[in-house]
Formats: C-alpha cells, structure tokens, sequence
C-alpha cells in the first residue's frame, strides 16, 4: 500500500503523515508547491510516477472569507482540484479520499445533518467544496470516499484551539466568543486514525462524516480549553455571532450526522471533550513554543 497525501502542510497532512509513519505505511506527501492539483497534466503525470494505491486531498483554499473574492481561484484549488485527482486515481487505479466540509449544507437545521441531506451551500467556500465533492463522485464513483468534516483543530498551524490556549496562558483580560453557533470540535489527529481505519477496512465508496461526537457552541468549546488549561473560565464571554460580521455566512448549525459509519467495521469517532483533553497538552507545547 502506497499513499498520496496533498496539501501536506495542513493540519489533516501533518496528522496523516504521522498517522502513517506509526503504522508503518509507505507515503509521499506533497505540498502545493510539490504538487499543485489545479493543473490537470501534473497531476496526470505525478500519479502516474508515483500509482499510489490511495490518494488524500487535503489541499484546499480555507480561506472561507477571501474566497468570496477571489471565486476563480476557490474553483481552481477546491472543485477542478478534486477532479483532476480523480480522474487520475482511476487511470492507475488507485482509491480517493476527498476531505469536504459541512458548508456544503445551509446550516439552518436542528438536527445533525445526514450523509444523504440536500447541498445547499450559504458561500463561495462551500459551493466550490460541493462542486468538488460531486466532480469525484462522478468521475470515481466505485473508489471515492468524501469524508466532510468541521471544526478541525490541532498543535499545528492556526485553530481556534491554539487560539484560545494562547489567551488562556496569556491572562490577557476577557475573550468573547460566539456562543450561537454549533458545530462539533475535531480532533486533526483523529481524523487521520478515522480515514487510515476507513481506508483499510476496504468499506464502501461513498460520503462519511469525520467529526468528533457530541456538539457545542464555540463559547462551550472556548470553556472546555480554557478549563483544560486551568484558565479563569470566567474570562470568557458569549457574544452573538451578529457582533463579528464577515464576508462569507458561517453556518449556525454544523452537526453532522454519523449513521453511514454503521455500514462498516469502522465505529463512528469519539466523544470531542475527550479528544480534546487528549490533544491540549501537545496544544500547549506548541503554544508556548511559538511565543
């Protein structure tokens, strides 16, 4: 088995690659400048050097606010991306795991959203994620997985987690956070043991929801790191998403659903207080690393 991990630099590509390393899997992974996905003949060209037996796109444009103004580029990275690597998995027959993003739905619900639940995206982020989920469910339908996820959080590069732990050990007055937005925090590090498990279960192709389980608002999730760290909870103080306006419409209800896990040997992941209570001490570290 041979993987192909894109946008390695990311919070997902870091953990896969350690993921990887302790499994003993043999893997190259890529960065955009390694490999950039918009450009349909080296991907052809990459993956028919390296015929990976499974691809990971983890390359994306996350940056949900700038893609609202720069459309073209969003399309390029976060739907032809996909294509092109699915269209080239198919030619060496390889597998493609798609990471996608609970943007792709409208974020007005009130219960967790369903593998199956109707697109409608509220942004240019969401709608270019949406476009590409479909583009590789077309073009390999049979050895797809699109694993959407939310909330992501790690020790590496910029989350709300580090965030928060950073003001947490700071001591820096009072942090207001959100507290009308639900989502469900999760673990990079996870999400990573949840795709390796998935991909080697041999499971169906089709559309999986990688969060942590349970939910809460970023205000609970701001409490339960700042509780971790042994922080002044206090100092925390909910606002309403109303007082942060920006370009792109974030979603009010992100809870995914996690019924289609029920189909595999894969159970669904973890509890998001106790991945998270797991994760903090390497939070730290970081943190305090970069100070």
């Amino acid at each position: 088995m041979k993987w192909l991990i894109t946008g390695a630099s990311g919070q997902l590509g870091v953990a896969l690659q350690e993921e990887l390393t302790i499994r003993g899997i043999d893997f190259i992974a890529t960065n955009s400048s390694e490999l950039d996905v918009t450009k349909p003949l080296i991907v052809s060209q990459v993956v028919d050097l390296i015929k990976p037996t499974v691809i990971v796109n983890a390359a994306a444009w996350t940056d949900v606010d700038g893609a609202e103004l720069n459309k073209s580029a969003a399309y390029s990275v976060n739907s032809l991306g996909p294509q092109n690597l699915a269209i080239a998995a198919n030619k060496v027959g390889a597998r493609l795991v798609q990471i996608s993003t609970d943007y792709i739905f409208s974020g007005e619900a009130s219960v967790p959203w369903s593998e199956t639940a109707t697109h409608n995206p509220q942004s240019v982020y969401g709608s270019t994620k949406s476009d590409g989920e479909n583009f590789v469910l077309t073009a390999l339908p049979s050895k797809s997985y699109v694993i959407r996820t939310a909330w992501l959080y790690s020790s590496t590069g910029k989350n709300f987690a580090k965030t928060m732990a950073d003001l947490a050990l700071s001591n820096a007055g009072d942090v207001n956070v959100v507290n009308d937005q639900i989502g469900q925090p999760t673990s990079s590090a996870d999400l990573a043991k949840q795709i390796v498990e998935l991909v080697k279960s041999e499971a169906a192709a089709g559309i999986y929801h990688g969060t942590n389980s349970g939910q809460a608002t970023w205000f609970e999730f701001a409490q339960e790191i700042f509780t971790l760290v042994g922080a002044d909870v206090s100092r925390i103080i909910p606002v309403s998403a109303s007082e942060f306006p920006r370009p792109a419409k974030r979603p009010v209800y992100s809870v995914l659903g996690h019924d289609a896990w029920a189909g595999t040997t894969v159970p669904a992941m973890r509890n998001w207080r106790i991945a998270l209570e797991q994760a903090v001490p390497a939070i730290i570290s970081a943190v305090r690393a970069e100070e």
